[in-house]
């Protein structure tokens, strides 16, 4: 079975609508489907409740879904690079359901293995925790998680057979993975297709199975979420002839300053 769509805007058509809870794979800007969020943005679905590690940045990934206000709530556990999403939460525009890392992806790997809800200490005696069941187990106490099971799973991979196996480069695979499995409907965004069966079977990262429609797109953008720049490699061996050089000038001027001392000789008898 065939799964290559021609566009992204096509691999959305009859799939995207209003409302819908979506989950969408990257961490930070790794590894986020460039290509299918710009095509949900012009699809022009509104009303989403998105799944995602962060919201991206001011004008890019999620960042360009949030000033189309197309999002009316985020279920994530970073925000902090996107003016935007603080302008509107602040202004009461936008909903946000604040989850700890590790039990936002527990959440989706849990829905994608059909475990409504699990328990775990993270959050416990924190808000994380209002309003939800809490139990102890052997002494210790656990506050219960709901599962999370989007309608449609949006996932950025690197390779893809045409049966949708997928292979994952890198920390790229982050969040991509549970999404996946998680969503109703997964649509993925790859930048190589192969043949069914170029893949060897140990190589594969998430069989087809999960996969429903890939988007080939060969050349993203990849931009990078905050540049660091560091100093030029230095070259060891020239750095120790210049420093050499610098002692000895140093070591030249010391006894051109140093004054030359005289010291008598007493001459004895005999001597």
């Amino acid at each position: 079975m065939n799964k290559l769509f021609p566009s992204a805007a096509e691999a959305l058509k009859g799939v995207v609508a209003d409302g819908q809870l979506m989950a969408v794979g990257g961490f930070g800007l790794c590894g986020i489907p460039e290509a299918l969020i710009y095509a949900l943005r012009d699809s022009g679905a509104k009303g989403l409740t998105v799944i995602s590690n962060n919201a991206g940045v001011d004008g890019f990934g999620l960042g360009k879904l949030l000033e189309t206000r197309q999002i009316k709530k985020m279920i994530s556990s970073y925000v902090g690079e996107n003016k935007e999403f603080e302008r509107q939460y602040l202004a009461g525009e936008l909903e946000l359901e604040f989850t700890p890392q590790g039990t936002l992806a527990e959440k989706l790997r849990a829905g994608g293995a059909g475990i409504p809800a699990f328990f775990t200490k993270t959050g416990v005696g924190t808000m994380v925790a209002e309003g939800k069941e809490l139990r102890e187990f052997d002494g210790e106490t656990y506050v219960m998680e709901r599962s999370l099971v989007p309608d449609v799973s949006l996932v950025k991979a690197w390779r893809a057979d045409k049966s949708g196996n997928l292979q994952f480069r890198l920390t790229a695979r982050n969040f991509n993975p549970a999404a996946a499995t998680a969503g109703k409907v997964c649509i993925v965004e790859v930048e190589e297709v192969v043949e069914t069966g170029d893949i060897a079977p140990d190589d594969v990262h998430l069989p087809g199975i999960y996969v429903h429609r890939i988007v080939h797109n060969p050349n993203p953008e990849k931009r990078i979420e905050k540049r660091t720049v560091t100093a030029a490699p230095v070259d060891a061996v020239a750095a120790k002839v210049e420093a050499q050089a610098v002692i000895a000038q140093a070591a030249a001027a010391t006894s051109e300053t140093v004054p030359t001392v005289t010291v008598p000789v007493n001459k004895q008898e005999g001597a």
